[in-house]
């Protein structure tokens, strides 16, 4: 046999591993995601408050992220943020959908299909507040319905991430104009 005959199905295998394993959205351990998740009540405007830096936001201020409603029923996601180094607005359209139960907040997104990565909104003041946290100990989120955040919730975020194993001293904490 040769090593093409070989190469070409171990490729297509792991090409179809990947993409599988894209598809299902992952939660750090120790993390559990909201119960009683009301999407409608999450839609909306966001603006990030902390977050782990990685590439897509490194430099960027005045970071937001809008939640609405697609035709299919799935999340459009429109994160935004100004590039203080570059001097420029950069903003990536994404979509979001649930992980299993909908009433639960645990949920996949993509900016570029077919890879999906977890969103995980872990602890949610009156849809005003809330800690999300992706699928491993790389990212986290503080966001606020306004460009602040109570230092009372602020701590009690803080706390919950540190007990899971977030670097919490790593925040980037964004400045907005």
């Amino acid at each position: 046999m040769t090593t093409r005959k070989i190469l070409i199905p171990v490729s297509i295998g792991l090409l179809g591993l990947l993409l599988l394993n894209s598809c299902k959205a992952k939660i750090p351990a120790g993390a559990e995601a909201v119960k009683d998740f009301d999407k409608g009540r999450y839609l909306g405007k966001w603006y990030e408050i902390a977050r782990l830096d990685f590439t897509w936001e490194k430099n960027l201020n005045n970071v937001t992220a809008e939640y609405g409603t697609k035709d299919n029923g799935n999340i459009s996601v429109l994160n935004r943020g100004y590039d203080y180094k570059k001097d420029k607005w950069k903003e990536s359209e994404g979509e979001a959908k649930p992980v299993g139960d909908a009433t639960v907040g645990s949920l996949k997104v993509a900016f570029f299909k077919p890879f999906w990565a977890g969103y995980n909104v872990i602890d949610l003041e009156d849809y005003r507040y809330a800690l999300v946290i992706g699928d491993s100990l790389d990212n986290m989120w503080i966001l606020s319905r306004e460009k602040t955040i109570p230092d009372d919730i602020k701590q009690r975020f803080l706390a919950k991430a540190k007990s899971i194993g977030y670097q919490t001293e790593d925040l980037i904490w964004v400045k907005h104009d």
